[in-house]
């Protein structure tokens, strides 16, 4: 059939409908379309351990998007932008797998005893099976060129020494440890024990291997035999 004008005149049949119906419904879809579901705590959970194995700036959003399975559109509405994903890697990482130390500072008795507590934990949690080897904060700003991200976990690490030269500084105050402790050098030895652990676990050694260079390590620790509380 033709209009008055000589074009073709659209189908008013029922194969027609359904044509239309089919075009149009792809169409429809398209514009109704909704990102594929996705869970976001194992999607947070597979761009923690890139970041872990590869580090930040080896990373690319690529990278995230094919082990996280989403697509960049999902992972930017979900996350953010890869930095704002990353803090939130960070964070999850420390409550997940390296809150022993915060732990050790917090329940035992002395210094030393929190040291050789985190030490230990720090030579099973390296080289634990089932994630890269070694500790996020310590590995994943490696030839980074962002400075912020660099920073940002250059802080963390400066944290943690911190917090022993704090309790260190306690003992001292209450006569476990000798008066001429000097406790900031202390207690950035006991940093670089553990960031030198992380890098051996890298490296490839064993538990059992970390666990002979902690017994080392709080080999040196100076002692006046005398406990308060």
């Amino acid at each position: 059939m033709v209009n008055d004008d000589g074009t073709a005149k659209a189908s008013q049949g029922p194969e027609a409908a359904s044509a239309r119906a089919a075009g149009g419904g792809k169409a429809g879809t398209r514009r109704r379309g909704r990102p594929r579901s996705f869970d976001r705590e194992t999607a947070l959970e597979k761009a923690l351990l890139a970041f872990w194995e590869h580090g930040y700036e080896a990373t690319s959003v690529s990278d995230l998007t094919r082990v996280m399975d989403i697509g960049a559109p999902s992972l930017y509405a979900a996350f953010g932008d890869k930095r704002s994903l990353f803090d939130e890697v960070v964070r999850v990482y420390g409550t997940r797998y390296g809150s022993f130390t915060d732990r050790a500072l917090a329940e035992e008795p002395t210094a030393r005893d929190a040291v050789e507590r985190t030490l230990r934990e720090a030579a099973t949690a390296y080289t634990e099976p089932g994630h890269p080897h070694g500790c996020l904060v310590v590995h994943a700003a490696a030839n980074c060129s962002n400075p912020e991200v660099e920073q940002s976990l250059r802080d963390r690490r400066n944290a943690n020494i911190a917090a022993f030269e704090s309790r260190i500084r306690a003992d001292v105050a209450a006569g476990v440890l000798p008066q001429a402790t000097d406790a900031a050098a202390l207690a950035r030895h006991t940093g670089a024990m553990i960031q030198g652990m992380s890098q051996q676990a890298r490296d490839g050694a064993s538990r059992e291997e970390l666990e002979a260079v902690a017994e080392i390590a709080l080999s040196i620790w100076p002692r006046t035999g005398t406990r308060t509380g």
